[in-house]
């Protein structure tokens, strides 16, 4: 009996790819062990020292609220969210312009961008990210025949894309909206649009984001500031420049896990966007390389399920499963960037693993799909699923 149950539950870990799950799994468990170090001291100081525990319970309860809404969204079938895609990015624009009313938007630092709720803020931009993802890959399973068309294929998504970024920067939030052309670009590739409309978009997506950072000086400050952080290292390169002594300080194997010198307020943000230094300062090169090891196998394998859909002739599928791998990809490399110096100062949380609410249950949410998809391409292998 007990062996006729442990075949059961062999057969059923073999319906998923394990690379993945495990994958996703410990970089969820690492990011909560690193909220909880990098937070202890702000932690301290907002609400005193017995409450230094205060973002650890709150990421913890993010992460059970991520895999609550990844278990429901793993219910789906991929045919439903392909039947969804116009509805969700409708929903999208609702609560981004929604983010933008006084009394429903709430502003932090300078930005709007969030929702209060009660318990946590919704920040709506990280959904958009996957709801525009859905949206794209539809757009290009439907408009396949019009895609090099100017008409008919490139300027409804310039108009989409122009909509979307211009909601976005009203908040502001220039990363999302960075992320979101992206990857909308990327999937009109992936999904055989014409080199020349490739180019064209490309281009437009440059001069805009020149337009952007040349006439808004603290964008320009922030350009400024990352190629040279020691030339005002208390002022405009304060922040990386406490980043680098992070990483210096961690050498190859770290100063020890609590440890950091750097979390003790010297470093911003420590347990948000600049976390990977704080890991960098405490589990050293070693550590670091583990992260970055975990995110390349991640993004792999979200590239190859979309590869098996595509040659199983999903490809909604297909394009929503690479479109998902993308995003935690380019996102990670982003903030990756960033905190060791070599992209400017940017608001890009490191998927999985940072403190925030929206950014944690919009990736978990988005695996899950991802899940979904490899279960179904295992399940159309298997002659189980037409």
């Amino acid at each position: 009996m007990i062996h006729q149950t442990e075949n059961v539950k062999i057969i059923k870990m073999a319906e998923f790819d394990q690379v993945l799950i495990w994958s996703a799994v410990i970089l969820l468990s690492l990011g909560l062990i690193m909220v909880y170090s990098a937070s202890i001291a702000i932690a301290e100081v907002q609400f005193g020292e017995d409450r230094s525990h205060h973002y650890l319970i709150r990421h913890a309860i993010y992460l059970v609220i991520g895999g609550s809404l990844g278990y429901m969204a793993f219910q789906v079938p991929i045919s439903i969210w392909q039947k969804s895609a116009f509805y969700l990015f409708l929903l999208g624009i609702v609560l981004l312009l929604l983010v933008l009313i006084p009394g429903i938007g709430r502003e932090i630092n300078g930005s709007q961008r969030w929702i209060y709720l009660y318990f946590f803020n919704l920040q709506p931009s990280e959904f958009m990210k996957f709801f525009m993802i859905v949206f794209t890959a539809d757009y290009v399973v439907r408009k396949v025949a019009d895609l090099d068309s100017f008409l008919k294929g490139f300027l409804p998504i310039l108009i989409i894309i122009s909509s979307v970024g211009f909601l976005l920067l009203q908040q502001p939030d220039f990363g999302a909206a960075a992320v979101i052309a992206v990857l909308v670009v990327s999937i009109l590739f992936l999904g055989g649009v014409s080199l020349k409309i490739f180019s064209l978009l490309l281009a437009l997506m440059a001069a805009g984001a020149f337009v952007l950072i040349y006439f808004a000086s603290y964008r320009l400050d922030r350009i400024i500031g990352f190629m040279d952080p020691w030339a005002d290292p208390l002022g405009k390169g304060y922040q990386l420049s406490h980043a680098l002594i992070a990483f210096g300080r961690g050498e190859w194997f770290g100063v020890g896990l609590g440890d950091s010198v750097e979390k003790l307020l010297y470093l911003p943000e420590a347990h948000t966007d600049f976390l990977l230094a704080v890991l960098a300062e405490e589990l050293g090169f070693v550590g670091v390389a583990v992260v970055v090891a975990l995110f390349v196998a991640l993004v792999l394998r979200a590239l190859a399920i979309g590869r098996q859909a595509a040659r199983l002739d999903c490809h909604f599928a297909a394009l929503v499963a690479q479109g998902i791998g993308l995003w935690i990809g380019m996102q990670a490399l982003i903030n990756m960037g960033v905190n060791m110096g070599v992209l400017p100062t940017k608001g890009l949380t490191l998927p999985l693993m940072s403190f925030g609410g929206s950014s944690i249950t919009a990736v978990c949410f988005a695996l899950a799909v991802l899940l979904r998809i490899d279960w179904e391409n295992r399940q159309r292998l298997q002659g189980k699923l037409t």
